[in-house]
């Protein structure tokens, strides 16, 4: 009996598994960046509409981000998102890495089914936020040499 159980489930693993892109299928499994940074330089955490949140920390080095991670208590998706818009913004200097829209997390991910499009944008926007919160950070150092609010970035 239990050899029929472990022969639906397998068949239903890889129904539900169909529907994803290999590229997906690999970020989900073996996601990419995972963790925290330690004193990072910029910290963001969103929660989607779906309830799945996302958490960014990045460290720059002369406006390029050298190290970002992420974490999520999210769904496969999810994580393959998160994984995905950490590998697009790694190496890019900032003004670039605020161009990577939830398109790019789709196109480089091969796609997603409707449902989880939603994923892309999560991971798309928190990177957005952890650069912004970077730059706020940042603005003591540029506006008249005031120092920004202490916490600001790395939480």
């Amino acid at each position: 009996m239990s050899f029929d159980l472990d022969k639906l489930a397998a068949e239903l693993q890889k129904k539900v598994w169909s529907q994803f892109s290999d590229v997906v299928i690999d970020h989900a499994n073996n996601p990419r960046n995972i963790g925290s940074i330690e004193e990072a330089d910029g910290y963001a955490s969103v929660t989607g509409l779906c309830g799945d949140t996302i958490q960014i920390w990045l460290k720059v080095k002369d406006g390029i981000i050298s190290q970002i991670t992420f974490w999520t208590d999210g769904c496969g998706t999810t994580i393959a998102a998160g994984s995905m818009v950490t590998e697009l913004a790694r190496g890019k200097a900032l003004p670039e890495a605020l161009q990577i829209t939830p398109r790019d997390v789709l196109d480089a991910l091969g796609g997603l089914p409707e449902e989880s499009v939603h994923c892309a944008f999560l991971a798309a926007n928190t990177l957005h936020e952890a650069i912004k919160d970077y730059q706020k950070s940042q603005a003591g150092h540029f506006n008249g040499g005031q120092q920004a609010e202490p916490g600001a970035g790395g939480k």
